[in-house]
């Protein structure tokens, strides 16, 4: 296939994209940051995670999401035309009333995302997850391999802790193996997926789980393929992880737009700050900070390691590391605190 047949393949397929984003958790790991919020809008890097998603999908040509919720239906409300005004994007809701896994809410939003019969193809986000976002190489290599599904893996250094997928050479997912006491490989499924529409028959409308019901069959029927992932990827459900994801984060903004990144002398390292933000000439930030809208940072007080986000106060002479500080949380004079997780 010439270069100038598949870029123009690219382009009608990305012209009839959806994409449905898995926002219906209650984010139980997350709490209590998601006593307040869903999980999908606390801010990662100063943006609701699902916002780094659908920025990415906006990106390789997706026109509409449809966000699968369940907890707290009317917050998310609250953002979504904010979302469909920043990103130009049209963006609808699927509603579930009862908790329907990872693969039920495709079934639930099968009238939506066949719409429009000209549609093909579909993506599938969980939406914990940050990364990169190679979109356009997903959907290249789905077009190459013609089947029904393309999972994104990446490597880990502990595979124990999760589900290890098995492929060939090619990326033809060969088995799954649940969370292996011996190594058997260290590639995991990354929660990013492109399939056919034709995968919608394989689910039914009920708690129905992609990994472990509809994924070994799409697989034992050589329909399913994976492609790694370059860079970093992460799963930030959890506040270790979270913080985790956000040194990542930071350092990739560092090697592709440094220029986002705060560059002054009480500055050290990689450091994210909103410009409402106000801080002290002689407050120390850094390493691998994100600092949000409105937040108030005093004299003398030292942050590392942390995500402070908005309208936070953080008074004179206060330590803090490794911490999450939640939204409008006042935090006194000389206070060192270190390990912790707030809400509002």
């Amino acid at each position: 296939v010439s270069t100038q047949s598949t870029w123009g393949f690219n382009q009608r397929l990305q012209k009839q994209m959806k994409a449905l984003i898995l926002v219906g958790g209650f984010g139980t790991r997350l709490r209590p940051l998601t006593i307040s919020y869903p999980k999908p809008i606390v801010e990662f890097a100063n943006k609701p995670i699902v916002a780094h998603q659908i920025e990415a999908l906006v990106k390789v040509g997706v026109k509409e999401v449809i966000l699968a919720i369940n907890y707290q239906p009317q917050a998310m409300m609250e953002y979504i035309q904010k979302f469909e005004q920043e990103y130009g994007i049209k963006i609808t809701c699927s509603h579930e009333l009862e908790p329907l896994g990872t693969a039920g809410p495709i079934a639930l939003a099968k009238e939506l995302l066949l719409a429009d019969p000209e549609q093909k193809y579909f993506f599938v986000f969980n939406s914990d997850v940050v990364c990169e976002f190679p979109l356009d190489k997903m959907v290249e290599f789905h077009q190459k391999h013609g089947k029904e599904g393309t999972i994104f893996l990446t490597s880990v250094d502990e595979p124990s802790k999760y589900g290890v997928v098995l492929t060939e050479e090619d990326g033809k997912i060969k088995d799954f193996v649940e969370k292996p006491q011996e190594f058997v490989g260290s590639k995991i499924n990354a929660g990013l997926y492109l399939f056919n529409t034709s995968v919608i028959d394989r689910i039914k409308p009920v708690q129905t789980s992609l990994e472990r019901e509809i994924f070994p069959q799409m697989a034992k029927d050589n329909q399913l393929y994976s492609l790694v992932l370059d860079g970093f990827w992460m799963d930030v459900g959890q506040p270790t992880d979270f913080l985790t994801g956000t040194v990542l984060y930071l350092q990739y903004v560092r090697e592709k737009e440094a220029s986002k990144l705060a560059n002054a002398p009480n500055i050290i390292g990689n450091v994210l700050i909103d410009p409402t933000a106000s801080i002290h000439p002689d407050a120390y930030i850094g390493p691998d900070v994100t600092i949000g809208p409105g937040v108030v940072i005093e004299e003398g007080v030292r942050l590392k390691q942390s995500c402070i986000l908005r309208e936070a106060v953080i008074r004179q002479h206060t330590w803090i590391s490794n911490s999450i500080i939640g939204w409008q949380s006042k935090i006194g004079r000389w206070v060192r605190i270190c390990l912790l997780y707030t809400s509002d």
